[in-house]
């Protein structure tokens, strides 16, 4: 039955207040978890920034406080908080109460502000509406001024005493409210990232920050703005020198819009191995680019092809270069501002003015052009490199094809991989593989196993060391292809000019769980090692995700024979075997180290090994992927010093595992 409700017009309402954050903090922050609690803070900063760049103050500090709280305190004008008799009101109700109010509304008229970070008038009101307090202290004209609020609402009004200082400024201190975000603990890397980037693209400008948590202080400060950090990142592998591009204009975005200003500045250099663009507008960082990304893009494109072209540098009929093989070896950071900005939301994540756009490719079209004219060696540097990425992509792209097509291939495929037995059921959460050691232990684990879950593929031998193998070398190996096809998921193909081409599936996976399954001795342990490497060169997402386990196998068999009968007991090191024979006591027993899998009995291949109830596997998970990487080097790789140390030391535990007589 349908429920009855009503729609009328008293159903109408509307939020009032500090309601219209505090209820709705997704529209104005982006969202309500953590994110959203960093840009509450972002609201703040900007506005000392906005003040910092217009000449007042040339410092900005940040106090990050174990309870979450911040601070955040410039040595600018001070926010005018006192009687407006224009408005008549106060101007602390404009700046802390009211959504947009504020001072940045006439920038094309060069009032106040001309390029602001700050626009709607939201940021400081909407920061304060959303924090469990919120302090304000102003320092200008002769007087000291002070605000508190709570949950959006003030407690005391304005509050003003006359101070005897010439210094101005303004402090603002607030938590912000977990009633209004799911996390308010905002990480000291935000806060060093941000503050980071702010030093960059506002020359000049010193960003202090404290953390009361760990009692560090920092200081970012960048004289040469972002040529200066693009001279850093380049220092070691650059192709070319650094190169800054710089320029004013006006224009509208449509012929019925009024004109605005702009000014934009690029650095950028050519590198061997870095390769980083970042883009920023009003100094905010634009993380999904808009009109900056599309110029730089079409406009490097075209002037690299051109002057490929003209250099007579492709082969016969070859494509035409990417913005990919650009970026591959660009250092790039583009810093524009204008007294107009159409931001996609409030969280200034990208912009989309048409006259930014085809102010930027004027730009940069123009100066590009010359640079390879004046610098025609560095030039040539450059275009190499760029048709190395070309070149190298398109091969990855061609075998990554290759090895989809060779890997990922239909379950009739797969059932046509030699000595692979597979389960019954097409449940994925309940399917199991074993990778066994040889023939033998196939045998004995096929018919000890649950055939309903459990599906097995044998390794014949040592497997290829995957870590010092080249892809070439890998990909023709008929063990490793088999177990790929098998588990269905393909490969992670990672190598330095193509970091995204990849023929992975985790959804592909055919398999929960995969089990490694060898012999407890010397032989066995290399080979579950060189398996565990392969699956951390090939397909680490495995044992991130938890997929890959070891089964264990029993050291030792313990016989004990009583009143005619036999009990056999199972331990898996020296201590199970000493609580094993100490709980037996005095009678008679027989001892044996356990026989290799493929001489083991069926059901005690079930009972010790593969039966969910009594089995033992070990969950590969590594904590630290490059400690992870540093142990294969060490036991599979290139670092011959540190195996040898590490026989030297270890060697003995393994003593008695082998066959010496």
């Amino acid at each position: 039955m349908a429920k009855t409700t009503t729609y009328d017009n008293q159903s109408i309402s509307a939020l009032k207040g500090a309601d219209r954050v505090r209820l709705r903090q997704g529209v104005i922050f982006g969202s309500d978890d953590l994110v959203g609690c960093q840009h509450s803070f972002f609201e703040i900063l900007s506005n000392s920034i906005d003040e910092a760049r217009e000449g007042y103050g040339t410092q900005i500090e940040v106090t990050r406080y174990k309870d979450g709280s911040i601070e955040v305190r410039d040595y600018g004008r001070g926010i005018p908080l006192d009687f407006n008799d224009k408005e008549n009101r106060y101007n602390w109700e404009f700046v802390y109460c009211e959504l947009y109010a504020g001072g940045k509304y006439r920038t094309n008229e060069g009032e106040s502000y001309e390029y602001s970070l700050g626009l709607n008038g939201l940021g400081a009101c909407a920061s304060q509406y959303a924090s469990a307090y919120f302090d304000v202290v102003v320092v200008r004209d002769g007087y000291r001024y002070s605000l508190h609020f709570e949950k959006g609402q003030n407690i005391g009004g304005l509050v003003k005493e006359p101070v005897r200082s010439r210094k101005t400024g303004t402090v603002q201190k607030w938590q912000p409210d977990r009633d209004v975000f799911t996390e308010i603990i905002i990480p000291l890397s935000y806060f060093q990232d941000t503050l980071k980037r702010q030093a960059i693209v506002n020359a000049g400008i010193t960003f202090v920050l404290h953390d009361e948590e760990s009692g560090s202080d920092e200081t970012y400060f960048y004289p040469e703005g972002i040529l200066g950090f693009v001279r850093e990142l380049n220092e070691d592998k650059g192709l070319t020198t650094p190169v800054l591009i710089e320029g004013n204009g006006k224009g509208r975005d449509r012929s019925d819009k009024p004109e605005y200003k702009v000014k934009a500045s690029v650095a950028f250099a050519f590198n061997n191995e870095i390769n980083l663009i970042e883009y920023y507008h009003n100094s905010s960082w634009l993380e999904h680019g808009g009109a900056p990304d599309r110029a730089v893009r079409n406009t490097f494109v075209n002037e690299l092809d051109r002057q490929i072209k003209a250099r007579d540098k492709y082969k016969g009929n070859e494509a035409r270069i990417s913005f990919t093989d650009v970026q591959d070896s660009l250092i790039l950071v583009s810093s524009s501002f204008s007294t107009q900005t159409s931001y996609e939301n409030q969280t200034k994540k990208a912009i989309n003015n048409k006259y930014i756009y085809e102010f930027i490719t004027e730009l940069l079209r123009t100066r590009l052009e010359v640079w390879f004219i004046e610098n025609k060696a560095e030039g040539d540097k450059v275009i190499e490199q760029i048709l190395v990425n070309k070149r190298s992509r398109e091969s990855a792209e061609k075998q990554r094809l290759n090895i989809r097509k060779k890997l990922m291939g239909s379950v009739d495929m797969v059932n046509r991989v030699k000595k692979f037995v597979d389960c019954r059921t097409r449940d994925v959460n309940r399917r199991e593989l074993y990778i066994v050691e040889g023939d033998s232990a196939l045998g004995s684990c096929k018919m000890g196993r649950d055939a309903e879950f459990q599906a097995i593929i044998p390794v014949r031998g040592k497997i290829l060391n995957c870590l010092k193998a080249e892809y070439n070398t890998i990909f023709k190996n008929e063990i490793i292809v088999d177990l790929i096809k098998v588990m269905g998921c393909g490969v992670e193909i990672q190598t330095r000019h193509n970091k995204d081409l990849s023929a992975f599936d985790l959804n592909g996976l055919r398999y929960n769980k995969i089990i490694i399954c060898t012999d407890a001795d010397v032989d066995g342990f290399h080979i579950r090692t060189q398996i565990l490497a392969m699956f951390f060169r090939l397909a680490p997402t495995l044992i991130q995700e938890g997929r890959i386990y070891i089964a264990e196998s029993p050291l030792f068999e313990i016989t004990l024979r009583k009143r005619k009968e036999e009990t056999t007991f199972f331990a898996y090191n020296e201590k199970e075997k000493s609580d094993i024979l100490k709980k037996i006591g005095k009678d008679p027993y027989r001892l044996q180290r356990s026989k290799g899998l493929g001489e083991n009995e069926p059901e005690m291949m079930w009972q010790t090994t593969m039966n969910p109830e009594t089995r033992r596997l070990i969950q590969v998970m590594p904590e630290d992927a490059e400690k992870t990487l540093d142990v294969f080097d060490m036991l599979l790789g290139d670092n011959l010093a540190g195996r040898k140390a590490h026989i030297e030391t270890n060697g003995y535990r393994y003593l008695d595992m082998l066959d010496i007589g």
